[in-house]
């Protein structure tokens, strides 16, 4: 069994990783990352909000530290804020939409305590896309809804986006 090295907030935020890595409770825990799909989607995603931005007045980022709480950042693959964009290098208020990139390493669990975290700091879209299998989820605090049509959606009906516009064939 590893045992964890425990660092402060301060030396994490003051630390360069690459791959950047989440900070949970004074542990540094490495994310799924690097995988050709994955790297694909994430940059496709983020291009798709990027051609959209002056109708939508959204911003994506990729990889953008989120305090979640006292001690934890999490880091989902994409971030959606409204614009203006918050005036702060790490987010501390909940952006309107995380998106998890799944990868194939990555496990039920995982992904699962990550969309969890998303969900109690505030945030109302948690999308997970499946870049191997063409799927995709809307997730909230009682579900994972498959977008069945291909197609994922916020509620209040401001982003619909084909996942054939941002995944590999």
């Amino acid at each position: 069994m590893s045992v964890a090295t425990l660092i402060s907030l301060e030396e994490y935020l003051d630390t360069s990783f690459s791959p950047d890595c989440d900070f949970i409770d004074g542990e540094v825990r490495e994310r799924n990352v690097g995988k050709r799909r994955h790297g694909y989607a994430q940059f496709e995603i983020a291009g798709w909000f990027r051609e959209r931005k002056a109708r939508q007045r959204l911003q994506g980022f990729t990889e953008l530290r989120m305090r979640m709480a006292m001690g934890r950042i999490r880091i989902p693959d994409v971030v959606v804020s409204e614009i203006p964009i918050p005036d702060e290098e790490v987010f501390t208020t909940p952006p309107y939409l995380c998106i998890e990139i799944l990868s194939p390493d990555d496990t039920l669990a995982y992904i699962q305590e990550r969309t969890d975290e998303y969900l109690a700091f505030g945030v109302p879209n948690v999308w997970v896309v499946d870049p191997w299998k063409h799927r995709g989820w809307i997730v909230t605090p009682g579900s994972w809804d498959m977008a069945s049509d291909g197609i994922l959606r916020t509620p209040d009906g401001r982003v619909a986006m084909p996942l054939i516009d941002v995944l590999l064939p």
